[in-house]
Order: structure tokens, then sequence, then C-alpha cells
């Protein structure tokens, strides 16, 4: 979304609150949220919006401005810094591309949640064989019970010998 100003000569601001309307917008977008969805997002995050107040910010003629404590809500909503909401959106990259990024981010962080969970169970389980050698045998089995595959189970009993899941 090109800034007006552009084609007037005059040098567009590296953060501005017309980029923070274009993110607004773009970040919705790719979430494939509605203004109305955004809205109330927004107002679970603390600030009171309705969906005729994200359209204006997004398309108003005048665009309405977004207030400090609107800027975070969406900072806060959009899971972004309030810097990079405040940047000009990434030239280069369509709506398809964000979104596969958008999709590859939160696969990794709940990847890497999984495994932080992961390893806290391993380790509990350790510290319960250390605590009671004679079950190591039966967490074995269990494991073996529980994953149907042999080769998880022993993958699984490792980690749990081993103290811990990282490495």
């Amino acid at each position: 979304m090109p800034d007006d100003r552009a084609n007037s000569g005059e040098v567009p601001l590296l953060y501005s609150e017309g980029n923070v309307a274009a993110r607004v917008a773009l970040e919705r977008e790719v979430r494939g949220w509605s203004t109305t969805e955004l809205a109330e997002r927004v107002t679970k995050a603390g600030v009171k919006m309705n969906q005729t107040a994200v359209w204006r910010i997004e398309n108003g003629e005048p665009r309405r401005r977004i207030n400090l404590d609107e800027a975070l809500a969406f900072s806060r909503v959009f899971e972004l810094p309030l810097e990079e909401l405040m940047s000009p959106p990434l030239e280069g990259i369509d709506m398809d591309g964000r979104r596969l990024v958008q999709e590859a981010v939160e696969a990794y962080y709940e990847s890497r949640d999984a495994q932080d969970r992961l390893h806290s169970a391993v380790a509990a389980t350790a510290e319960y064989i250390q605590a009671r050698p004679d079950a190591a045998r039966a967490i074995h089995q269990q494991c073996l019970r529980l994953m149907g595959d042999e080769r998880d189970a022993r993958t699984l009993t490792a980690d749990i010998e081993a103290g811990g899941h990282y490495r």
C-alpha cells in the first residue's frame, strides 16, 4: 500500500502512522481475520475497538488516526514488536509468501513448546526412575505399549536414561 506522500516528492518516514495502518491491514489479511475479528481481539487486549474503526484505519479518507494505546494493542494482538508494526511493509513478498512465513513461524513456536514439554516430561520420568530403579524396565514397557513402535519406544527410553530430551 504506497504512501501518497511518495508521489508528491516528499520522503516517507521510516516509522509512521501510515505504516502502522498498512501493517494492520496486511497482518490482518495474512492471518485471514475479518475487520470484526481484529476489532474483537484488540478489545480483548484491553483497548475497546469496533469493526468500523479498523476499516477506517485501513481504508478511511482521511484515514483514522491511531493512538498509542491502540498501536500497543495491535502490537500485542499481532505478536509483533511495536517498532516492527511501525515499519513499512516488506517489499518483495506477496500475501501468499507472508502466509507461508506466518505458518512456518507458528509451527516453529508450537514445535519449540512441544520440545520443551517433552524435555520436562522426560526429565521428570528420569527422576522417577532414579528414585525407583526397579521401575526402569516397566517404564520402557509402558512406552512401548503407548507408542506401539519399538524404535520410537527405544528412542524415548534412551532419552529418559540420558536424563532429558535435549543433548
